[in-house]
């Protein structure tokens, strides 16, 4: 090879992922994996209830009030378990977060199986699954720091964008397939037999007590007396944490305003052509387009470890998801062009996602880690959420076109006025010892 090959193999070398969390960490390789099939069974039955939702009641509120029925449960289950997660073994309460998940799904696939199930109990079997998973996230989440090294976190939070994304086009797409061919129970059948994979994970890691000076803490607080207390450090300690605090602030800007889920089986049929009855195909289409984006961003994102900008890089990555959402509502009845929008904002959601992780993760002490990755869950699940009851009331009040390209506008906005609001989120620079070794 000539020495003119070297840079290009380098460059390309500074694109790829990083893959050495799963080389180097047994628990973290058991986890990543466990969690790629429960979390694509996941996907398959979101798809599942806003279809069933819509189908059971021709509303497009209806559809967005999905969002807030899982909200409620999650909000009660992140918040409440955070000093829970600081203080007991994480891999035991993982475990039962998983158990419980696949028992609220099994509650969707019987009412499935009914037939034409009340719309309220396919309400409360999706927040019972929001309330499970988000404590699930919680605890992996405050698990993942401690099995990889500061230098391999960014690299660790790329893996599982890489994970979460790619069960977002593999789920939506099987679950469109099978709603249409077979039918809504079996969809949530694949979701229930999907959470065996993360609960076998489970039983084969160590134990993830967290350290001694957690526990400590707490014992001085006056051990779960205080429990009030408990509950809230975690948001006492964002006092005055203006760069912190923006990573939450901006992802709730993107996903209230800029996430259209809700409004997918609506534009399905209004707008791309679909039959009513056999809109799943391309509702699973449009779930997965946005994966798609997400994934090859991925792919890419060697380059991230090198960046200490990284309150900057969040800014930019949420405007071109605006712009991404935009576009999409602009697509008219073209589905090649909204797919290819929905895969702009993908990728930019990624960048996103693993920089807002990186501060967080490299700026919370363990004792903290619970508290801080159940506020951090909280609002990455619970945004979406209110984003779908946003979507749904503007969509009522006008159009779902309408709804989209406005939601898409107020994103940009809203991060202008955040870089604004808060000059030091732009200014923000990695700590060195943050930084993963070349």
């Amino acid at each position: 090879m000539t020495r003119s090959g070297f840079p290009a193999r380098r460059r390309l070398g500074r694109l790829a992922i990083d893959l050495t969390p799963l080389r180097a960490s047994r628990d973290y390789r058991l986890l990543w994996f466990g969690e790629l099939v429960s979390a694509a069974g996941s996907q398959i039955a979101v798809v599942a209830v806003f279809v069933q939702v819509f189908a059971l009641t021709d509303s497009v509120a209806a559809v967005g009030l999905v969002g807030l029925v899982r909200l409620v449960p999650l909000a009660l289950a992140t918040l409440l378990g955070g000093p829970i997660i600081d203080t007991h073994d994480r891999r035991r309460l993982l475990l039962f977060a998983e158990i419980g998940q696949l028992v609220s799904s099994a509650v969707l696939m019987v009412g499935a199986l009914i037939g034409d199930p009340p719309v309220a109990l396919v309400y409360v079997g999706a927040g019972l699954v929001a309330g499970f998973g988000g404590f699930a996230s919680a605890t992996r989440s405050a698990i993942t720091p401690n099995l990889v090294s500061k230098q391999q976190l960014p690299s660790a939070l790329a893996l599982n964008q890489l994970m979460f994304n790619t069960t977002m086009i593999v789920g939506p797409a099987i679950g469109g397939l099978v709603i249409d061919e077979v039918g809504l129970s079996a969809a949530y059948g694949l979701d229930v037999v999907s959470f065996l994979a993360a609960i076998t994970a489970c039983f084969f890691i160590r134990s993830q007590v967290p350290t001694r000076e957690s526990i400590a803490v707490e014992v001085r607080g006056g051990s779960f007396a205080n429990g009030w207390s408990q509950l809230t450090e975690g948001l006492r300690f964002l006092r005055g944490q203006r760069v912190l605090q923006s990573t939450f602030y901006v992802d709730l800007i993107a996903m209230i305003f800029g996430m259209p889920r809700a409004l997918f089986p609506v534009l399905a049929v209004t707008q791309f052509g679909a039959q009513r009855g056999s809109e799943g195909s391309v509702v699973g289409l449009l779930f997965s387009a946005v994966a798609v984006g997400a994934v090859v961003a991925a792919l890419t994102t060697g380059w991230v470890r090198h960046i200490r900008r990284r309150g900057l890089a969040v800014l930019w990555a949420v405007a071109i998801w605006g712009l991404g959402i935009v576009l999409f509502g602009l697509s008219g009845d073209s589905l090649p062009f909204a797919l290819a929008s929905l895969a702009l904002a993908g990728g930019a959601d990624v960048v996103s996602a693993v920089f807002r992780g990186s501060i967080l993760q490299s700026t919370v002490p363990d004792s903290l880690r619970g508290r801080m990755s159940s506020v951090h869950i909280l609002v990455v699940v619970g945004g979406p959420g209110i984003g779908d009851v946003e979507a749904g009331l503007v969509a009522a009040a006008f159009t779902p076109v309408a709804s989209v390209v406005i939601g898409g506008a107020a994103c940009i906005v809203g991060v202008a006025l955040l870089a604004l609001a808060v000059p030091e989120f732009a200014r923000y620079r990695a700590p060195r010892e943050a930084e993963a070794v070349g």
